[in-house]
């Protein structure tokens, strides 16, 4: 019986799949307000590769009913309104590549979030999410994910099967740690966790070896790991506004970072507004050759 029941439990912590019920909203009052008369799809805008609907900064506090019926849509925004909820009925819009619903008001996403298989991009950022359903995992095609600005801290270790994953913004949550299903996300070249908690960058942050962009930033790390310099593929690196007060002596290996930067958007490596011990505060003024020298010689000294 006891063995019965674990086994239960377990099974309930991934993703699940879901068949879409078809239930119907309550209906919308957006509906009459966005929609006198006029046919929905007058509304879709036909590019060449993609078929798009927008519906920014309206004041919405929920989605009209019409929008689920236009199932043709493949790129969807809903930034900055006043969502609260994003209904299943978003599970019918199969054709989607491109969702935004940054600056709303979501705390959370529904299943059936898992239904939009063809989903790319999506911006969830600007919102009050607590969580993210273990769902989204099924989204195998996805390829952009912006959390930034909510309340998490932790994601489904499920994750790690977004397989196709190159950016993803974390910044500005509640994350202690990088959460260990990041590591597994081999194809990431820009990863941002930037004005969270962190106290630590794991050793297995080696594991991303195609990682071009790192932005820890504005956090509580304490050290510089060595396992950092053996992402070789780094040509933006920013720790700035952190507590690190030693630098390691490996860190010429990262030979794509081209110059210590000052200006956030410069590729380079930002490291200032730390305890640097002397002599480096004065030595990253000199430059990063200048830096790179002192360090290697003092490995051998």
């Amino acid at each position: 019986m006891g063995a019965r029941q674990s086994r239960a439990s377990s099974k309930d912590k991934g993703p699940k799949r879901i068949l879409f019920t078809g239930r119907r909203q309550k209906f919308s009052p957006w509906d009459d307000a966005l929609l006198p008369g006029r046919d929905p799809r007058s509304l879709l805008k036909r590019g060449m590769h993609h078929v798009s609907f927008s519906l920014v900064t309206r004041g919405m506090t929920d989605i009209p009913d019409f929008l689920w019926g236009l199932s043709e849509v493949q790129k969807l925004n809903l930034s900055h309104n006043q969502l609260r909820v994003l209904p299943p009925e978003v599970g019918k819009l199969t054709r989607i590549v491109v969702l935004n619903l940054c600056g709303n008001r979501l705390k959370s996403l529904p299943r059936e979030v898992s239904l939009l298989q063809g989903l790319r991009v999506l911006f969830v950022n600007m919102n009050c999410l607590t969580e993210v359903p273990a769902e989204l995992s099924l989204c195998r095609k996805l390829e952009v994910l912006s959390l930034s600005h909510n309340c998490l801290s932790q994601l489904p270790a499920c994750f790690a099967d977004l397989s196709r994953l190159r950016k993803l913004n974390l910044s500005n949550n509640l994350f202690a740690h990088i959460p260990m299903c990041v590591f597994s996300l081999k194809e990431l070249i820009f990863l941002h966790v930037g004005s969270n908690r962190l106290e630590n960058i794991a050793e297995s942050i080696q594991h991303l070896t195609s990682l071009q962009i790192f932005i820890a930033e504005a956090n509580n790390i304490h050290s510089f790991p060595r396992s950092l310099c053996l992402v070789t593929s780094l040509e933006l690196l920013n720790l700035n506004n952190n507590d690190i007060q030693t630098l390691p002596s490996e860190l010429h290996l990262l030979c794509r970072l081209v110059r210590i930067a000052w200006n956030p958007m410069d590729k380079g490596l930002h490291i200032s507004h730390n305890p640097l011990s002397k002599p480096l505060p004065e030595l990253v003024e000199g430059g990063l050759e200048m830096l790179f020298g002192y360090l290697k010689d003092k490995k051998h000294t």
